[in-house]
């Protein structure tokens, strides 16, 4: 792989991929490199916040509302988890339970707790419980 990088002034980053296949590779750089784009307007209060899929650090849903939580604070989201997922797909978004979704980025390390449950530890020192349900997942990332 050749990395070529120019400053340009005047014009909007710009990224051009050449490749001599479209492969599972270049699918999945592609998804990386729009990713980066991707923003979610939540509420803090009644106030309307831009929060950059970077920042996220999970995204919960408590008795049928979406919260999205970043290293210290947490917004109100007003979407579905099935519109989110579909939002997400192609991002370091994975859905760890039935009613959370982990950056995983942000994951720092996956640990076996009592009786067979697993446990994700981020970055922030936050833990959040995996279901074996969506471990495939979580490893799906990580190959990718």
């Amino acid at each position: 792989m050749q990395i070529i990088t120019r400053q340009v002034e005047g014009k909007p980053l710009t990224v051009t991929i050449e490749y001599p296949e479209y492969n599972e590779s270049t699918m999945r750089l592609i998804q990386k490199i729009n990713s980066l784009d991707l923003r979610f307007s939540a509420y803090d209060d009644d106030k309307q916040i831009r929060i950059e899929l970077s920042d996220v650090y999970y995204i919960e849903n408590v008795e049928r509302k979406l919260f999205i939580y970043t290293k210290s604070d947490v917004y109100r989201f007003d979407s579905t988890m099935p519109q989110l997922e579909s939002i997400i797909s192609g991002t370091q978004l994975v859905r760890i339970s039935r009613t959370c979704i982990m950056n995983t980025d942000h994951l720092k390390q996956i640990r076996q707790v009592k009786n067979s449950h697993l446990e994700a530890v981020l970055d922030n020192d936050e833990m959040l419980i995996v279901s074996r349900k969506y471990l495939k997942d979580i490893k799906r990332v990580f190959k990718g």
